[in-house]
Order: C-alpha cells, then structure tokens, then sequence
C-alpha cells in the first residue's frame, strides 16, 4: 500500500518510525500572504489526519505521481515537480486539478489519495512535506 492513514501517531511509529513523507491538510486563513504559508515554522509536523508515505515506497510515488502533484510551491516560493525533501503546498484551486488528474490517470492506491483530496478541498489546500 503506497498511502497510510493513522489513528493516532504511536501506531505511525511502531510501523515505520518517521522515515515518512506527509501530506497535510493546510488550515491557514485563506488570505494568509503566501510566504507565510510556506514558512517552516508554520507547519506543525506528524498530524493525525495526515496521510502518509513511507520511505520504502518514495520511489514509486514518484514514478507513478510526479506527473500529478506539479506547480507545488516550495519554501523558496519557487514552483516546480514534487520536491520530496521539502515543502510543496497546493492551493485549493490546485486542489481541485490534482482531483482531476488522479481521476483520469488512476495511478496504484488511488482511491486513497482521492477520499483524502476531498477533505483538502475543505481547506485552505494541503502541503507535500519531504522526509
């Protein structure tokens, strides 16, 4: 199973420690000015509500997602292909294309990904957060 969802953050660490890639819903005002967005001292690691990619599996989503999860932007405000080191967040607006994407494609463990994507769209958007 490429994704992972946790009920509560032990459970994440007996299973694979934190050797994990996050995806984060972002629960920032919507007018939050983008840097601030973006800034690491914003981000509050290992939620509940995450869902997770384990370090084994890096490879693989990106060989089947890098395609999807692009125009990410990165701490540097910069945008670019999933950046699996640091922090990639997506609007809402991106929110709904990736929807779209993942529908079309249907890349392994989809389904996963689109139950998740949903609730995103509740947010502000959400962040791809590197190992």
């Amino acid at each position: 199973m490429l994704f992972h969802v946790f009920s509560s953050q032990e459970e994440r660490r007996n299973f694979g420690g934190s050797d994990f890639i996050e995806m984060q819903y972002c629960r920032l005002d919507r007018e939050t000015e983008m840097e601030r967005v973006v800034l690491t001292d914003a981000i509050e690691h290992w939620k509940n509500d995450s869902l997770y990619i384990h370090g084994d599996d890096v490879n693989e989503f990106v060989s089947h997602y890098r395609m999807i999860f692009t125009d990410g932007i990165y701490s540097n405000l910069k945008c670019g292909t999933v950046d699996i080191y640091g922090i990639n967040y997506y609007s809402r607006e991106q929110t709904y294309l990736i929807l779209e994407r993942v529908k079309g494609i249907k890349p392994p463990d989809y389904q996963i990904l689109l139950n998740w994507l949903e609730k995103a769209e509740e947010n502000t958007g959400f962040y791809i957060l590197g190992s």
